[in-house]
């Protein structure tokens, strides 16, 4: 290149400026036109962003290149007072604007028509999700707002450019997409080496070399082993909770991140974190990845991040035996099973709770093999019901739950009383193992307490005596150790005092004679109703009971954990005569009794000697109900004998026709309440309670009323009743 053409080149900008500041220093200007005095008048708006934090702390040049266009602005013309920087959005991700506030101010800007310019070093600063982008250059594109990179300048009302402006913003959409998949392969690729921890959870330590080993503190594993026994004998988290919190046990805890990083700490046991622990396969010495997955559904209708559960088929990754484990693989599946059982769903039986039926998740229709449920009609009395029993032409039916109870009840404790010897002896060596682990649980808490009092002792000893302000503060620190070793000195001895390391010689004579006598020990008022289901589980594994609308007797038939089966009959309460399986046997019997001339206490009698069954009563028959019994068989051959009024009474027409008047009449007068009358099941028939003085008076109302109401005179239901 020749000197003159040297001399006539444009003035080459400053390497990394881009092309748009190339333009502006050959004096071209930019496409497609410089901004008018429109534009200048307004905000130009410098916008900051990096991804995380890790970036902004490690890559300085980007920050500094894009808090470098504020001269750009300046050298396109506007006013450096008029340059707004929003860099609130460090560290955020431009996945989605949900959480950006910088960037809802930038749009909020815009659609204020406040803005005139709007520069970012590419556009991927401003969005990585094409709804984000196209929202916010369809804002600019109505109020007029330039958009600039290094490279030029942006017109949304020009076709070109926004055709432009939509295929960057899809390459920063796909720039995401693509870094995310190759980080996520890589991620995945770790992971299948059993290489990949993120957190470790307690009871486990994270290795300098990338490992993963056993926590070196001994009270943590011990306290790890324990939810581990204590839910194999409990049953359920909720009880493993209640028995953490009312020993006042703590889980050991090291912080995953902050100054603290590593550092152990006693945390209050919480529900979600047992569940947790529970259902983690790396306690069973698993390796695993992909337990979790984000849920987009959720995660877009709430804005925040949200994470499902997946079945364990569908984990990416599962390696046994590859970390130290806590329990065997088939303890942990067997948890897991009983885990899934204690969920109150339909197919399993859930936790034993406080109701009185014994029986729930335990009991099936005989007719479909559905599930009966309890519900409770009192505070001592259940009732077990199909659920599909209530749909038309159902054969399913319900029954009370007493009955089916107490046979179960009696078949475990009979089934259990061969082996009261070997229970006994059992509940004397977990009572020790019990109290064993929790002394030792207690001992380990103040020996911990005076290492952190002698190491709070050691830091004092070791500062300058004349250096106070560390001193004052190293001595605070000592006399709260001191403090809490105090208190927990003083638990222990309370503990100590409420269990004692090893039974005493009563204790253990009254165990055993606890568990000689189950039946004492099943009706005990210190037995729950939870208590007793569990033990039902322990040995039944499920319970049918065939029930007939027509019959009081039931068969149940109860198969036992093991394979076993045992049929049993029970006599149900029912509700009325009719569902009596003897019904007709028994009215032909009363029936023929009262021919012989047997009065009626004589027939109940010789109905509770012959074994016959009241509907729901235990006592048996009694005057009242074969009095009910027989008007009902009398009426269907015929009218009641006379003799089976009480005294004084009369059939209403006999009544009727002795006062001279009309059944009608009367009727009226018992209907509304005139006459002293009742009315006698089941074809409603009148009964009318009249001497010699209130036929009497009867005549007299007669011959007063007219158009069959009577005049001056006539009773009230207040005195018919006194």
């Amino acid at each position: 290149m020749s000197a003159a053409d040297t001399a006539m080149a444009p003035p080459i900008a400053p390497p990394g400026e881009g092309a748009i500041a190339r333009r502006v220093a050959a004096g071209l200007g930019p496409r497609p036109s410089p901004p008018d005095d429109r534009h200048l008048s307004r905000l130009a708006i410098v916008y900051v962003r990096q991804s995380d934090p890790q970036q902004v702390l490690s890559h300085v040049e980007s920050r500094e290149r894009q808090y470098a266009l504020v001269d750009l602005a300046a050298a396109l013309g506007w006013p450096r007072d008029r340059v707004l920087l929003i860099d609130e959005d460090q560290g955020s991700s431009g996945k989605t604007a949900d959480r950006r506030t910088g960037f809802h101010r930038l749009v909020a800007e815009v659609t204020l028509d406040h803005v005139g310019l709007i520069l970012g070093i590419d556009m991927s600063r401003m969005a990585r999700n094409s709804k984000d982008w196209h929202h916010l250059m369809e804002m600019c594109a109505i109020f007029g707002t330039l958009l600039a990179d290094e490279d030029r300048l942006y017109d949304p009302r020009d076709a070109e450019d926004r055709l432009l402006l939509g295929f960057k913003g899809a390459i920063s959409e796909y720039e995401l997409i693509i870094m995310h998949n190759r980080l996520e392969r890589n991620r995945l690729h770790k992971a299948r080496r059993c290489a990949l921890f993120l957190d470790v959870p307690g009871g486990y330590v994270k290795l300098p070399t990338g490992g993963v080993a056993r926590d070196p503190d001994e009270q943590v594993q011990a306290t790890v082993q324990l939810i581990f026994d204590k839910f194999d004998e409990l049953g359920s988290c909720r009880q493993l909770y209640r028995y953490l919190m009312r020993n006042g046990i703590r889980l050991g805890i090291r912080a995953h991140r902050g100054p603290r990083r590593g550092e152990l700490g006693w945390r209050r046991p919480t529900f979600g974190m047992l569940s947790r622990m529970l259902h983690h396969p790396i306690y069973a010495g698993a390796y695993s990845y992909g337990r979790r997955r984000v849920d987009h559904q959720r995660t877009a209708a709430g804005g925040k991040l949200k994470m499902r559960e997946v079945p364990m088929s569908e984990w990416m990754v599962l390696e046994r035996d590859r970390l130290p484990a806590y329990i065997t693989w088939g303890r942990y599946e067997a948890d897991l099973r009983r885990s899934a059982r204690n969920r109150a769903r339909p197919g399993t039986p859930g936790v034993p709770r406080a109701g009185r039926a014994l029986l729930t998740g335990l009991l099936r229709c005989g007719a479909c093999g559905g599930r009966m449920y309890p519900s409770y009609r009192s505070k001592s009395t259940a009732y077990y019901a199909c659920r599909r029993g209530k749909g038309e032409g159902s054969t399913c039916r319900g029954l009370e739950a007493g009955a089916v109870d107490d046979l179960v009840a009696q078949q475990v404790l009979r089934a259990l009383e061969p082996a009261t010897l070997e229970l006994s002896l059992r509940a004397i060596e977990d009572v020790h193992r019990e109290r064993e682990r929790l002394h030792r649980h207690w001992r380990q808490r103040p020996e911990r307490a005076t290492y952190e009092a002698d190491r709070a002792e050691r830091q004092y000893q070791a500062v300058e005596p004349e250096n106070r302000l560390v001193a004052r503060s190293l001595e605070r620190q000592w006399e709260e150790a001191l403090r809490r070793r105090r208190d927990l000195g003083e638990e222990y001895d309370r503990f100590l005092e409420e269990q004692p390391p090893q039974l005493s010689g009563d204790q253990r004579a009254r165990i055993l004679a606890l568990s000689s006598d189950l039946p004492a020990l099943w009706g005990a008022p210190e037995t729950t109703a939870a208590d007793r289901k569990e033990i039902i589980r322990l040995v039944v594994e499920r319970v049918v009971v065939h029930v007939r609308a027509d019959d009081e007797r039931a068969e149940v038939v109860i198969s036992w954990r093991g394979g076993a089966t045992t049929r049993h009959e029970i006599v149900r309460p029912v509700a009325r005569y009719e569902s009596l399986g003897g019904y007709s046997r028994l009215m032909d019997r009363i029936i023929e009794l009262r021919r012989e001339g047997r009065t009626i206490k004589q027939i109940a009698a010789e109905l509770n000697a012959e074994g016959y069954r009241t509907p729901r009563s235990r006592k048996g028959y009694t005057s009242t109900s074969v009095r009910k019994l027989l008007s009902r068989g009398e009426l269907t051959r015929g009218r009641i004998p006379t003799r089976q009024l009480d005294r004084h009474e009369r059939w209403l027409p006999d009544l009727a026709r002795e006062l001279q008047m009309s059944a009608n009449k009367l009727r009226d007068w018992a209907l509304r309440g005139w006459v002293r009358a009742r009315q006698v099941p089941p074809r409603g028939l009148w009964v009318v309670w009249a001497d010699g003085r209130e036929r009497r008076r009867l005549r007299r109302l007669r011959a007063a009323s007219r158009r069959g109401r009577p005049v001056d005179g006539a009773p009230s239901r207040e005195s018919l009743i006194r």
